[in-house]
């Protein structure tokens, strides 16, 4: 596979739990290559969360290495990091993580601002985004204005602002009806298209079946990899 954006080498995340060691995530490996998008499925606690939490750089391996762009993040010293994220990582959080102090266009820029283009540049960027995502007219109002959904499709505008290499999503379509969840999907596929490299957790088939790739964890392992369209129920277990 050619131009690899995201490369996981014999990941493994161990947590302390009281007295003994969780380990999240045992000697994962994978890799996500530009234009395509990887699903990852799996039951509750099977690793799903820490593998997206790795793959943005906002966590550390116990051992292995995560790759972005063939930069080792651990290498990376903390505003290198910072940067990197910044600039290559869009990250669709499942609880927004929008500021609540600022307009919907105002979250939008932030990522461009941040990364030193000017103000006026940046907001005309964030109104591209958010017409991507068919927030465009609502720009002017606040986070708490909006629906959960509605926050939800501000939350993926900003991670596609820029040219971002990778982007992250963990459940985008979890607080979405379905005809906005097909109309969120087809703004990540035509930016995976565009070049993006996507990984996006659900734990439903239907939308799954979106990505070129399915991975499938349990008990923090990797156990399965397929195509779309054949996900095995016997690995989703009953959470998943």
């Amino acid at each position: 596979m050619s131009d690899i954006v995201l490369r996981f080498a014999r990941v493994s995340r161990e947590y302390r739990s009281g007295d003994g060691v969780v380990r999240a995530l045992d000697a994962v490996s994978f890799e996500v290559a530009a234009g395509e998008m990887v699903a990852v499925m799996g039951p509750s606690g099977s690793g799903k969360s820490t593998l997206l939490a790795l793959a943005g750089g906002l966590d550390s391996p116990t051992s292995g290495s995560v790759s972005v762009e063939a930069i080792e993040l651990g290498g990376l010293n903390p505003t290198a990091l910072a940067r990197l994220r910044r600039d290559q990582i869009g990250y669709v959080f499942q609880d927004y993580n929008l500021v609540t102090d600022l307009t919907v266009a105002e979250n939008v820029a932030l990522p461009r601002e941040l990364a030193g283009v000017g103000s006026r540049a940046a907001r005309r960027e964030a109104q591209a985004a958010l017409a991507e995502v068919g927030m465009d007219d609502l720009a002017h109002r606040f986070p708490d204005q909006l629906s959960g959904g509605q926050q939800q499709r501000v939350a993926i505008a900003r991670a596609l602002i820029g040219q971002r290499r990778l982007v992250l999503a963990d459940e985008p379509t979890g607080a979405l009806d379905s005809h906005t969840s097909e109309a969120v999907l087809e703004v990540l596929r035509d930016r995976v298209a565009a070049g993006a490299a996507g990984v996006m957790v659900t734990h439903e088939p239907r939308y799954a079946s979106w990505a070129d790739r399915t991975i499938f964890l349990r008990d923090g392992r990797l156990v399965d990899s397929t195509g779309p369209r054949t996900v095995p129920e016997h690995l989703l277990g009953s959470d998943a």
